[in-house]
């Protein structure tokens, strides 16, 4: 049930990014929306973990991917992909 409803909130999201005006933008959404998707079933296998030490890992995995899918769309939409400007060049 879990799993449709991050589908559900994923399809959601997209039809959301749709409204935005650039294609910069609309990858960005996308991005996040993967990452959060990703984390949500890391946290749906932590709850149905067997022992603490594994459910901690999964949680913090999952913590991991959120604020990598959040960087990585922060730079999508702060920084110009076909210069570099994100690491100087």
């Amino acid at each position: 049930m879990k799993k449709m409803m991050v589908l559900g909130l994923a399809a959601g999201l997209a039809a959301l990014s749709a409204c935005n005006s650039t294609p910069r933008e609309n990858a960005a959404d996308a991005i996040e929306a993967n990452a959060g998707a990703v984390a949500d079933n890391l946290e749906a296998a932590a709850d149905n973990a067997t022992t603490d030490a594994a459910e901690d890992a999964l949680e913090n995995k999952a913590d991991a991917v959120r604020e990598t899918g959040d960087a990585k769309a922060k730079d999508m939409r702060t920084n110009d992909p076909d210069t570099n400007l994100a690491n100087g060049m």
